[in-house]
């Protein structure tokens, strides 16, 4: 009978979106170059660059402190949080939260060669977790055309702090301390 086979594929279909109501899947993470994106720097800068980020995003999703505090210069500075206040706040998002993950999307790069390179990455992401306390899915941060500045230290590219910084704004207001 043909109308078996049809009606199988319906109830499989069916029944996978039952299964997975009550199932986690994993985030879609990841570090991407724009459509369009304003990138005069060599390539394998670039991939440099965006090699950081996926190493954070990894470490997120191990829950790996340590692993994620190295993308972060040890000269951070964001709104006068330094990294030891940072590594406070990732830990609190670590405890509050699991299956975290976090989205690029970079639009402009732009590299300074020198001694000590430098480079400043235009970039549109956000941070999601899931509520420990809720279950839900959350968004911990976002940010638009955000410019990470991002120093070469130690052999790797790490952030250095944010272009723009206002010291006046709120220290959790619109601030975006995680990326």
């Amino acid at each position: 009978m043909s109308w078996r086979k049809p009606l199988a594929v319906l109830g499989v279909v069916i029944g996978l979106g039952f299964w997975l109501q009550g199932h986690s899947v994993p985030a879609l993470a990841k570090t991407v170059i724009g459509k369009g994106a304003d990138i005069p720097s060599n390539e394998k800068t670039v991939r440099k660059i965006v090699a950081a980020f996926d190493r954070a995003e990894e470490a997120l999703q191990k829950r790996n402190l340590d692993g994620l505090m190295a993308i972060y210069s040890e000269d951070f500075s964001y709104q006068g949080l330094k990294k030891d206040k940072l590594r406070d706040i990732w830990e609190e998002v670590f405890a509050r939260h699991h299956r975290i993950a976090s989205s690029h999307i970079f639009s402009k790069i732009v590299v300074k060669d020198g001694k000590v390179p430098t480079a400043e990455v235009t970039c549109t992401g956000g941070l999601w977790g899931t509520s420990d306390s809720t279950g839900e899915r959350v968004r911990i941060d976002s940010w638009f055309e955000e410019v990470h500045r991002l120093v070469y230290e130690d052999g790797a590219w790490r952030i250095r702090g944010h272009a723009g910084e206002d010291p006046n704004r709120t220290q959790f207001g619109v601030a975006h301390p995680y990326f």
